[in-house]
């Protein structure tokens, strides 16, 4: 992701949570959603609570993509070198996930299928080399389970990163392939490109393939969202060719261009792929974080004011037809470059994502080259802040994905600046759309109870069916009082972003900075598509 991204140098923008208010219909339980579009009519579990108003207007500003890769190819984030025992790969994992909720993230994205093997129980792909120093190696646990398992409890996302094609370098990857491996299988699969190897994007039994792979993932794992990187086509290489004459001559006969066939063979995946998840598990979310630039304008008069590489021509990955028919839900484009960068300009390819998501059902969050600080015009603890200066204040950004995680550790520096300028406050993740329609399918959480230690309060609570996540607020004197008076604006400003004080997994949060003069907490569940249902009693910790 890194090495190629840098060869043409990659922009990418962050942002702020802005149109998800809408999504965000807050049902009170027991009431029929057919209002809001819904046919569902049973109550949503759990206690009726305070009653609610349809929207809040707030409610987009707490709400944003806060995301990190961590990266398992060749061992670059996680696990730290192949062979460590179960518990001490499940020590760095749970150590990364509690420095993401430092660093004020709400999501993370496990490299899960980096090299055509898993990082995961798979009866269809071999173990991940990286994490017992051999490809079929079990490593004697199932570390996606574990980690969504971890993560949620930490009130964290858990996204399921995938390269589609890529099988790797020719040495050390493909002279070690596992002999069960689908390649060994079926070499007719393979691509030779270079230095690496790819599975053949042209032939149809390739596409069904990875579809398979992936739909096993989303159903029997509860991941938040299934996620595609760059890699398509491979990027180009001097001296090579990506020799796909044998799946062109067989399939490509509708199409006079081969460029036109190569794309329309990732739109077919992309569109399976998006389907069948819809199908199947619909509030997991299935985006792409692709290189930075579409198209140039010198090429394209609708493409971006860049000069670099092409990932419609490049790649063969045509993002903006993904965006048009609704096949992906969000797009990360990576740009990895900064402000008034000559050759791709943060803030001018910033403006063409949002311009090109823009009256579309697909979020745009920004990929943010955490991998660059350290380097010439990224050397201040403000490098990364400074890129969300400008592509916050876009009503179309609703957040950002940071590349990798172990460059936020090593630059503590940066991840500060960003806590204090743009992370102050904790956020909650974007709202999914749902096919049924808006609103929560979860009721209020009940048992509430707020114990006030020397310099915390302990908030907790039963938990309820249907919740994946709960917040929890802290409410000033007067909030709470006119909040038991049930006036729909004291409601929204009850759950105001201010008053968040995070989200967790569990029946329990920690307050470790109360207020003198609170009054009380109040939690929210939030349903698998993370609305957010009705409020729950207050509880006080005075009384």
């Amino acid at each position: 992701m890194r090495s190629m991204a840098r060869a043409v140098t990659t922009p990418r923008a962050g942002a702020r949570w802005a149109a998800a208010a809408a999504a965000t219909t807050v049902l009170l339980a027991g009431c029929s959603s057919k209002e809001s579009g819904s046919e569902a009519d049973a109550p949503a579990p759990g206690g009726e609570g305070i009653a609610a108003p349809a929207t809040c207007g707030t409610d987009g500003d707490k709400r944003e993509m806060r995301g990190a890769w961590l990266t398992t190819v060749r061992n670059i984030d996680w696990p730290s070198e192949p062979g460590l025992s179960a518990d001490e790969q499940k020590a760095e994992l749970d150590q990364w996930l509690d420095e993401s909720v430092e660093m004020g993230l709400n999501a993370v994205f496990l490299h899960a299928r980096p090299t055509a093997d898993a990082v995961y129980d798979s009866e269809l792909e071999p173990w991940a080399r990286y994490l017992t120093g051999e490809q079929g190696g079990d490593p004697g646990y199932d570390p996606l389970e574990y980690a969504v398992e971890e993560a949620h409890k930490r009130g964290l996302e858990m996204h399921a990163w995938f390269n589609p094609y890529r099988v790797g370098l020719q040495d050390p990857d493909i002279e070690n392939l596992a002999d069960d491996h689908p390649v060994k299988q079926n070499p007719d699969w393979l691509v030779d490109f270079g230095k690496e190897a790819y599975v053949d994007p042209g032939n149809p039994e390739v596409r069904e393939w990875v579809t398979a792979v992936i739909m096993d993932v989303v159903e029997r794992y509860d991941i938040d969202g299934m996620h595609f990187d760059d890699f398509f086509y491979p990027y180009p290489q001097d001296g090579a060719t990506f020799d796909d004459d044998a799946s062109w001559q067989a399939h490509g006969g509708d199409f006079d261009d081969r460029g036109d066939w190569r794309r329309d063979n990732v739109d077919q995946l992309m569109r399976d792929v998006h389907g069948q998840i819809q199908e199947t598990k619909p509030w997991v979310s299935f985006g792409v974080s692709p290189f930075g630039i579409w198209r140039n304008d010198a090429t394209d008069p609708s493409g971006s004011p860049s000069s670099g590489l092409q990932s419609y021509d490049a790649q063969y990955a045509d993002t903006r037809t993904w965006i048009q028919e609704g096949t992906v839900d969000y797009v990360a484009p990576q740009l990895y470059w900064e402000r008034g960068f000559s050759t791709a300009d943060y803030e001018a390819l910033t403006d063409w994502w949002a311009n090109e998501v823009e009256g579309t059902d697909v979020d745009l969050y920004v990929g943010q080259g955490a991998y660059r600080l350290g380097e010439s015009g990224w050397t201040g603890d403000d490098a990364l802040s400074t890129q969300l200066d400008y592509s916050s204040e876009n009503e179309q950004v609703m957040g950002d994905i940071y590349f990798s995680i172990k460059s936020m550790r090593d630059n503590p520096g940066a991840v500060n600046h960003l806590l204090e300028n743009h992370y102050a406050q904790p956020a909650l993740p974007p709202v999914i759309d749902s096919p049924e329609g808006e609103g929560a399918r979860v009721g209020a959480p009940t048992g509430v109870t707020a114990q006030a230690g020397d310099e915390t309060v302990e908030v907790e609570w039963q938990a309820i069916e249907g919740a994946r996540f709960y917040a929890v607020y802290r409410l000033p004197a007067e909030a709470a009082q006119a909040l038991e008076g049930g006036d729909d604006e004291a409601y929204c400003a009850a759950l105001a972003p201010g008053n968040l004080v995070g989200m967790t997994g569990e029946s329990a949060l920690t307050d470790s900075a109360p207020l003198e003069d609170g009054a009380g907490y109040v939690v929210t569940a939030l349903d698998d598509y993370r609305a957010e249902g009705p409020v729950s009693e207050i509880a006080d910790p005075r009384t």
